[in-house]
Formats: C-alpha cells, sequence, structure tokens
C-alpha cells in the first residue's frame, strides 16, 4: 500500500513540476489516465486487503473456539471419571 501511495504522489509531484515548467507538454495527455490506473490499483487493493482481514478475523474466531470446545470436551471427561 505504501508503495502504490509513494508512486501516486511521486506522479502528482512530477505533474506539478511539469505544468510549471514545460507547461503541461509532458503529463497533458497521459496524467489523467495514469492517475485514474493508479486510483483504480489502490482501490482494488484497499478493498482485497479489506476482505482479507475479515476473513482472517473469522478464521481467528473458529480456531478460538475449537480451542475453546477441546478444552469444555476434555474438563468434561476428567468429570466423567472423577
Amino acid at each position: 500500500m505504501f508503495v502504490w501511495c509513494a508512486f501516486l504522489f511521486a506522479l502528482g509531484l512530477l505533474a506539478f513540476l511539469d505544468s510549471m515548467f514545460n507547461m503541461g507538454d509532458i503529463f497533458r495527455r497521459v496524467n489523467s489516465v495514469l492517475f485514474m490506473l493508479i486510483s483504480l490499483g489502490l482501490l482494488v487493493r484497499t478493498t482485497t486487503k479489506k476482505k482479507e482481514k475479515r476473513l482472517e478475523t473469522y478464521e481467528n474466531r473458529i480456531f478460538n473456539l475449537e480451542r475453546q470446545i477441546e478444552t469444555f470436551r476434555k474438563a468434561q471427561k476428567k468429570l466423567e471419571n472423577y
């Protein structure tokens, strides 16, 4: 994520400098397309990371519940043997 943001910032800085010193000759045609594609990439990356985080949270909850069930079963066996 940091790399994407740094790349987008660098493109913005270059576009600003180009517009200041060269009157925008270099970035005039390519600027909107590049920023659109980078923004789309950031959007996709952010949404996939959010989904992965939700999935990891669910996996952790399931793992903790399975551990609790196992401890309850062990405690139940100890009580049956007592």
